[in-house]
């Protein structure tokens, strides 16, 4: 087994995780703060996938793709929480049956206008080409979305831990009806959550397509890998998110190589190892 194997491996783990990290981190505060386990998470990264594409390919401008993405599912995103999540809000059942109906509806409608056949993105021109590390060469735009998803991070972090909005988000998951005696909207901090997530999710969605295929069924794909990172890390966390996408990731592409038969079980295995020691995840705070 030569080093330049090790390397390549560990960087196509990073590269999926950090894609992981996009989903899962916006997926991950949704919970932590409005406590709504959101199973359209992956429908909204299809949407974006899909018109992320789109829009490229009209304007010439992989740019606008990103800013479509985003806008368009953060409007989805936000809609639905509105319109409908917000009328069940406190009722687990009723918000997971609610967030399938939405994914299923979603779902739908992009194969409906977007039709089903496998679509990906062409990077801009400064990202295409290779890089050399050490005794590899590596794709420039994996390397993007290593250092993207990275500055994502820190992002989140500084908001959360570092600003007067990280407090009230804190201090709402906690306590909402003092924050509320304090004269402070709850309701419309954890609708820009909502958002802040959901556009998270569309922006992935678009990244995603300079690695992936966007195609009927990724929506699934990439919600199941969510949840593992999630259940993993810690709901709620972004710290937790991290580590978890990273390890999920790094687990995905070495199992893919020694175990290609078994590489669903050693990326599920940990996931329901975790339950049974930490019920709670690695990051994640028990409810008690």
């Amino acid at each position: 087994m030569s080093l330049e194997f090790l390397v390549l491996q560990a960087l196509n783990g990073l590269t999926f995780g950090a894609l992981l990290f996009l989903v899962a981190t916006g997926f991950t505060l949704v919970f932590g703060v409005m406590r709504i386990v959101n199973l359209a998470h992956g429908a909204l990264y299809l949407l974006g996938g899909s018109v992320g594409i789109s829009a490229a390919a009209v304007t010439g401008n992989w740019i606008a793709g990103i800013v479509a993405a985003g806008a368009v599912v953060g409007v989805v995103g936000l809609l639905s929480e509105r319109i409908l999540l917000r009328r069940v809000r406190g009722r687990e059942l009723p918000e997971v049956l609610l967030t399938v109906g939405i994914a299923l509806v979603i779902a739908d409608l992009v194969l409906a206008i977007f039709g089903g056949n496998p679509r990906s993105a062409q990077p801009p021109e400064p990202l295409q080409g290779a890089a050399s590390l050490g005794p590899v060469t590596y794709p420039v735009y994996r390397l993007f979305v290593i250092l993207f998803a990275v500055a994502i991070g820190v992002l989140l972090q500084i908001v959360h831990h570092r600003t007067r909005v990280g407090a009230i988000l804190r201090a709402g998951v906690d306590d909402r009806e003092m924050v509320a005696a304090l004269g402070i909207d709850v309701d419309r901090v954890f609708a820009a959550m909502f958002l802040v997530g959901s556009v998270l999710a569309g922006i992935a969605g678009m990244i995603a397509a300079g690695l992936l295929t966007i195609r009927p069924g990724a929506d699934t794909d990439i919600l199941l890998f969510a949840l593992v990172v999630v259940i993993v890390g810690g709901l709620g966390s972004v710290a937790g998110a991290a580590v978890g996408s990273v390890g999920i990731g790094l687990i995905d592409a070495f199992s893919r190589v020694w175990l290609p038969e078994l590489s669903s079980f050693a990326v599920f295995a940990p996931m329901a190892i975790i339950l049974v020691l930490r019920p709670a995840g690695l990051f994640g705070r028990s409810s008690g």
